[in-house]
């Protein structure tokens, strides 16, 4: 059965006639999408401090928004998480995942580090992949100036930004830099030439469709070769041992489903500590709409408490 709260929202995107995303351009597209979190999201929760700074990228600098938690200090030494927001590598941006950098940084007691990576169709695969990947080892060599403690460094995101947090993961095993201590995978993008079960059977009717999919696939992988890099389809890695422990989140609702869940089975044969927990009844995107969802603000506390879990292990 459909969450209710989740089927009132989607009766309502049907009354009130909101265009599908493939429908629009990707400008339109972004404004739709930064337009409705004011309508789904909670309001921000007030933190400590904040500011957005510019780390080295393969092509210029990368935006990164770092937030420190209620009651801490400038200077006090703090976990961190690193976030690459969700959007199909299309939309969204530090903006549209502010709240939930706000509620992860203070219900985890941590330093959050959000990556405003280059956008599709301007800029293809693999820019977003570069700009997280330097932007995360800049985290970490930046450690003292950024008063956070180095070995205590986590990587996560939802849906594009959870294929982002798998394939970072990689990365810094294969050149042998850091360990994150967790890889959150929220709703994650790990196998864009699958074609699983979920994605035919939640292809229509549930926000995310299999056209918007295909939609935003073309605009940042438009040729054949890049969708069967490990750097778009994680899954499709020739090695999955020696990876950061995992916490991967889907819906079952959602196209993407099938892909999270393969994801984390693919971790666990290969021997990382992995939990996976599905919230059988919601749809995609959830997590950031605990205005109207009530298991959003269910996900949220739940990933941070296993951020503070983690962030508690010598």
């Amino acid at each position: 059965m459909l969450d209710p709260q989740a089927k009132a929202l989607i009766d309502l995107v049907i009354e009130k006639g909101i265009p599908p995303t493939h429908t629009l351009t990707p400008a339109e597209a972004r404004a739709f999408y930064s337009e409705r979190r004011y309508f789904s999201q909670p309001d921000p929760p007030a933190i400590a401090s904040w500011r957005d700074v510019k780390a080295p990228g393969p092509d210029g600098s990368v935006t990164v928004r770092c937030y420190r938690p209620a009651g801490s200090s400038d200077t006090e030494i703090l976990p961190a998480l690193v976030y690459y927001h969700g959007g199909g590598h299309v939309i969204g941006d530090l903006d549209t995942h502010d709240v939930l950098c706000r509620q992860l940084c203070n219900q985890a007691g941590c330093a959050v580090f959000s990556v405003d990576y280059r956008l599709a169709p301007e800029h293809v695969f693999p820019a977003a992949a570069q700009d997280c990947i330097s932007a995360t080892q800049w985290v970490h060599d930046q450690a003292a100036e950024l008063h956070v403690d180095p070995s205590r460094i986590a990587v996560g995101g939802d849906s594009a930004g959870g294929q982002l947090a798998a394939v970072v993961s990689l990365a810094l095993r294969d050149a042998r830099e850091f360990s994150p201590v967790l890889q959150l995978l929220i709703y994650p993008v790990t196998d864009v030439c699958a074609q699983t079960a979920s994605l035919r059977t939640n292809a229509q009717g549930y926000l995310l469709t299999k056209e918007s999919i295909d939609y935003f696939y073309g605009h940042y992988m438009p040729e054949a070769w890049m969708r069967l890099d490990w750097r778009a389809s994680p899954l499709r890695a020739a090695d999955h041992r020696n990876l950061p422990p995992a916490l991967v989140l889907t819906a079952g609702f959602d196209p993407l489903r099938d892909e999270g869940l393969l994801y984390a089975d693919k971790l666990s044969t290969a021997g990382v500590p992995t939990q996976y927990i599905c919230f059988e009844r919601q749809i995609h995107g959830f997590a950031l709409m605990g205005r109207i969802l009530d298991e959003a603000n269910t996900a949220v506390s739940l990933i941070a408490q296993a951020l503070r879990e983690r962030f508690a292990r010598p």
